[in-house]
């Protein structure tokens, strides 16, 4: 993806999660990871209403360049990258959001993970989310649990596209900012199932099932 479409993308993709309820007021980022850089949205920027000539832009060394002042997130995005392309090496696009239903499951004394196999599309396209413990946003602690619990899924044989920050928002990750649209957009879904059936949860998929969502489809499971 060149320069120029990946603005675009950015810009189309945040529009669309902001009017649909994905991000509230300045919530949330997008990135996308460049042959010779990077591109962030700007700090408290809107994602309902993003230029894409003010998209915050960044060089190998995360020294900006060019564009409105590059969002605080930006180390957190380069070290999900920097674990994640070993394991996925196109990955290109980080999404973060403070998408209610999943901040709303990480409010009570969350497990290691977000959430159990509900769904075969969940195991599917989304796969493990483990939960990072609280940390104020931009903590360096919490960087360095991302890219940890990045590394340890990978070198598992489960790569994983997503991890959710207490009380934050989850971050997912893909190989455009559509793809890694899609990813978020099955996670909230899924976290939404999992607080309507809270009061009586349902059965996980048994191994079985998944061995079977691992043949068919490749599931990182």
């Amino acid at each position: 993806m060149n320069e120029h479409r990946a603005r675009d993308e950015i810009c189309r993709v945040g529009r669309s999660l902001f009017e649909r309820g994905y991000v509230h007021a300045t919530a949330g980022n997008i990135s996308v990871r460049l042959d010779d850089g990077f591109l962030i949205t700007p700090t408290d920027a809107c994602l309902g209403q993003l230029d894409p000539a003010k998209l915050a832009r960044l060089d190998g060394s995360l020294r900006q360049t060019h564009g409105d002042r590059a969002s605080k997130t930006m180390a957190l995005h380069a070290r999900i990258y920097a674990a994640a392309v070993p394991f996925d090496p196109a990955t290109r696009c980080v999404i973060h959001t403070h998408s209610t239903h999943c901040v709303a499951l990480s409010l009570k004394a969350p497990g290691r993970e977000l959430l159990p196999a509900l769904t075969p599309y969940f195991v599917m396209k989304v796969g493990h989310v483990p939960v990072i413990p609280y940390h104020r946003p931009g903590a360096p602690e919490a960087v360095a649990l991302v890219a940890r619990a990045i590394e340890q899924h990978g070198a598992a044989g489960t790569p994983i596209r997503a991890v959710m920050l207490q009380r934050l928002g989850p971050n997912v990750w893909h190989d455009s900012p559509g793809e890694a649209m899609a990813v978020l957009e099955e996670l909230e879904e899924t976290a939404r199932l999992g607080l309507l059936t809270r009061a009586d949860p349902p059965h996980p998929l048994g191994e079985a099932e998944i061995n079977e969502l691992r043949r068919n489809f490749g599931a990182r499971w």
